[in-house]
């Protein structure tokens, strides 16, 4: 499902080239949960970016679900992300003035081609994160935890090939954080979703099919 060969990505700091991911290969088979982990400033956030097409590597390649991203243009990458990607982070980003259901139905309404289905699929989800009796509530009416609930129905409501998570408890506290692991663990396993999943909780990655440890850019541990 994502395969990553020989990456590297240096940003300039002044005169000088920082190395932030230092020539890093590995593959991802389809449904795997990884965990992607790492101190502070160890490449992790950074990776996840290059994965998901949010930034462009200075080197190397990423095919995700066959196709070699990292020749796309813009355009061409914002339809790939549309279409096989999802994402979730520690921020919710939903709009302020729609309704949980209408956030949740937003992705498939920006593509158009699938709006039949939209309300059925996002009402799905809304059910799947038990949010059924606040689906017509705007976020300000929702709680920390309800409000990432209704973005993870969000991230899986065009059934992504991969699922991409930045921190997604990192702003709740360990009840609803468990709840959202519990979540993402169901709906990896009946959507058939490639979970990609940065995070420094131990309690988190230990649910994790595999472990990548970063530290100063590099793979220092691949633990399946």
């Amino acid at each position: 499902m994502i395969v990553v060969r020989n990456l590297v990505k240096t940003i300039r700091n002044g005169a000088h080239q920082v190395e932030i991911i230092r020539d890093i290969s590995f593959d991802v088979p389809a449904r795997q949960f990884v965990a992607i982990m790492g101190p502070s400033g160890s490449g992790k956030s950074t990776l996840l970016g290059l994965l998901a097409g949010l930034d462009w590597p200075t080197a190397g390649s990423i095919v995700l679900d066959g196709v070699e991203i990292t020749g796309l243009k813009e355009d061409e990458m914002a339809v790939l992300r549309g279409r096989k990607l999802g994402f979730v982070f520690q921020s919710y980003h939903l709009i302020p003035t729609l309704t949980a259901l209408e956030n949740v139905m937003l992705p498939m309404e920006m593509l158009g081609d699938q709006l039949d289905g939209a309300m059925s699929r996002a009402e799905y989800l809304i059910e799947s994160v038990g949010l059924v009796d606040r689906s017509d509530h705007y976020p300000a009416q929702l709680s920390g935890g309800e409000q990432q609930r209704v973005a993870l129905a969000r991230a899986f409501i065009m059934k992504p090939a991969i699922l991409f998570a930045d921190e997604p408890t990192g702003n709740l506290d360990s009840a609803n954080g468990a709840h959202v692991l519990d979540l993402l663990l169901r709906l990896n396993k009946d959507e058939g979703t490639t979970l990609i999943m940065v995070t420094h909780d131990q309690s988190l990655s230990s649910h994790a099919d595999r472990r990548i440890m970063l530290r100063d850019g590099r793979i220092v541990e691949d633990i399946v």
